[in-house]
């Protein structure tokens, strides 16, 4: 991820995230690393690291981070799971 984009995921994780309840390390840098831009239409690039559902192909959307981030913290992985 180019270092602009780190720095919008970095934003999106202070004003996002760790401002609300998200606090595990590995999801945190998780959420850090996903180029979340790419699995966003070019022409919703520029919200790709906003807290809210942007749409995808086939009819879909890709899921607000906050709500990601929840749902990957609440599944309290160790480290040793497969998770599709």
């Amino acid at each position: 991820m180019t270092s602009a984009r780190t720095g919008e995921a970095q934003q999106m994780i202070r004003r996002d995230l760790r401002g609300r309840d998200i606090d595990c390390p590995r999801v945190l840098a998780a959420m850090e690393c996903v180029p979340r831009h790419q699995f966003v239409s070019p022409t919703d690039d520029k919200n790709a690291y906003e807290d809210r559902a942007l749409p995808i192909d086939c009819e879909q959307t890709i899921s607000q981070p906050y709500m990601v981030a929840l749902m990957t913290q609440a599944l309290q992985l160790q480290g040793d799971e497969t998770v599709l």
